[in-house]
């Protein structure tokens, strides 16, 4: 089942309701308001999980009327929807801040592993939300995740374009399965760091992940 206001899901064919007229054309959630509402529910989530949260507790959790929340987000589940994008949003942004074409293209790598650690620090609940429920069949928001995995994966091909660009690689290395590699670990390492091995530092967990890379470039 997918997320009814989720505009991005709708084929351009659909016929649009009144309604659904009207929401579009609301003023636009602050970043300030999605933010807060972001941290909020992956507080709350990381606590009891999706089905143990409610908006109440979200809105009150944030600091905003429950009445908002609806208002903006329609249900509980177009809530989770948008603050998924937001999150991925925020990854997305950090992974991109570090992509340097005039630099070694294996370093810009390292240093962009190193943000999604960060990231995985900073929200470990969203990595929990991200894993609990992207493989989940079905899942409510299967659509969502498709979409913001394609994106993620895109970045990530980027970045190996690059490196196959400047240093010789292994063919028999399966393109998309490398991505999918690095960017699965990403998620993984940043959790178990988090929830059993705290004591690990950013640059083992980074040098870990790194190893596929590393193994792809031929020596």
């Amino acid at each position: 089942m997918t997320s009814r206001t989720d505009s991005s899901m709708a084929s351009p064919g659909d016929a649009e309701t009144p309604a659904g007229a009207a929401k579009r054309l609301r003023p636009a959630r602050t970043n300030a308001t999605k933010q807060k509402l972001f941290e909020a529910s992956m507080e709350l989530i990381g606590e009891r999980g999706v089905a143990g949260v409610t908006v109440d507790e979200i809105a009150a959790a944030a600091g905003v009327s429950k009445g908002t929340v609806y208002y903006n987000f329609g249900s509980k589940s177009d809530l989770i929807a948008q603050l998924l994008r937001h999150g991925v949003d925020i990854l997305l942004a950090r992974l991109l801040s570090v992509r340097d074409d005039s630099a070694d293209p294996l370093a810009a790598m390292n240093e962009m592993i190193g943000q999604a650690m960060d990231f995985m620090d900073e929200y470990p609940s969203f990595a929990r939300l991200w894993v609990s429920e992207n493989w989940r069949t079905p899942s409510e928001w299967q659509d969502t995740f498709t979409e913001l995995r394609g994106l993620l994966l895109a970045v990530v091909g980027a970045a190996i374009d690059a490196v196959a660009a400047v240093y010789p690689v292994d063919p028999a290395v399966s393109r998309g399965s490398l991505e999918t590699a690095i960017f699965g670990a990403c998620f993984v390492v940043g959790l178990d760091r988090q929830t059993y091995n705290p004591e690990r530092t950013r640059e083992q967990s980074v040098t870990a992940i790194m190893a596929s890379m590393r193994g792809y470039v031929v020596k």
